[in-house]
């Protein structure tokens, strides 16, 4: 009997894929930037699933190129780059990487936190350029972290699992911005649910952990820079889109907020020569918050269980669109 055939998008840690390829007539995009979208159209064209990742558009026009599709696996958590109810019309099952980077994505925001609030990155710099003579009384003043307030908007698993370490090892007061209440929060951590403008102007630190959608798509603009501290400290780790990037720009150079520390962008990756680049008080890494080789291969491992799961005609470990289940293609 042949194997299902599938194609992944980029190389995944083996922890999945060789499970992957034991299964499956899979091929692997081998090059380390993502497939041209007339490859990733040509190889659905025979695919009967695909390992996606954040970076390839799982939309309509794919689907109605994939006549043989039968799952869609995921490797992140989000999955703002497919169509879900699209999917779900088509019989497609859908599955994604949630809960196993919870930890590693919320070390990396308070890793952020703590970097741009004491100006570690623009002190290190300064070392490395020769510049640094003597202690200087003045020199690199951050900001304080003991007994703070922290804003969290988004307090799902990685909001509060940032507000656990703000809390606990800090002491730090915790705001939170949700369109649902979080009451395990509220009791642990005497978190207090919030509008957005408190958290904006109450917070010396806030970190974004929300969803990208329709409501948080440029929450984060030049009015809400403007309602914030000019000591305020702003962490992004969930997208790039839920702030402007120009807005962002300008805040920061112009001292609306003392700094930030994104791991996201739009777009990612952000041209050399982008402003954002060449400001002291922004720190921006590639993405990196799930990046542990516990929490990568565990996404690896969820990915190729959705993928067989979905080939065989069973339910997924992590389904998102479960209603499929009586129409799914098999």
């Amino acid at each position: 009997m042949p194997k299902p055939k599938v194609f992944v998008t980029r190389r995944i840690p083996s922890a999945g894929l060789d499970k992957i390829r034991a299964a499956c007539d899979a091929e692997v995009w081998p090059e380390p930037t993502p497939p041209p979208r007339a490859v990733l159209l040509d190889r659905a064209a025979e695919a009967e699933g695909i390992v996606s990742l954040l970076t390839d558009a799982m939309d309509v026009p794919l689907m109605e190129a994939a006549p043989h599709l039968r799952v869609i696996s995921n490797f992140a958590v989000g999955f703002d780059n497919i169509d879900v109810p699209a999917a779900t019309e088509r019989g497609i099952a859908v599955g994604n990487t949630p809960e196993v980077l919870t930890d590693a994505t919320a070390d990396m925001a308070f890793c952020l936190l703590i970097s741009a609030g004491r100006r570690l990155v623009e002190a290190a710099e300064y070392v490395k350029e020769g510049h640094w003579e003597t202690w200087e009384p003045l020199g690199h003043i951050g900001a304080d972290l003991m007994g703070k307030t922290l804003g969290i908007v988004g307090m799902g698993r990685i909001g509060s699992a940032l507000a656990q370490r703000c809390r606990g090892g800090w002491g730090m007061n915790i705001l939170y911005y949700d369109v649902a209440s979080n009451p395990d929060a509220e009791t642990s951590l005497g978190a207090r649910k919030v509008d957005f403008d408190t958290l904006l102007t109450e917070s010396d630190f806030i970190s974004v952990h929300t969803v990208l959608n329709k409501e948080t798509h440029g929450l984060f603009n030049a009015a809400a820079f403007r309602r914030m501290k000019p000591t305020a400290v702003f962490i992004n780790t969930a997208r790039g889109r839920i702030h402007v990037h120009g807005d962002l720009v300008a805040a920061l150079r112009s001292g609306e907020i003392f700094a930030a520390g994104l791991d996201v962008t739009h777009p990612e990756p952000l041209p050399p020569e982008d402003p954002l680049l060449k400001l002291p008080n922004a720190i921006v890494a590639p993405h990196i918050a799930s990046a542990t080789r516990q929490s990568r291969d565990a996404m690896g491992e969820i990915a190729a269980a959705n993928l067989l799961a979905g080939l065989q005609g069973e339910p997924l470990q992590a389904w998102l669109n479960p209603e499929v289940e009586s129409t799914r293609r098999r």
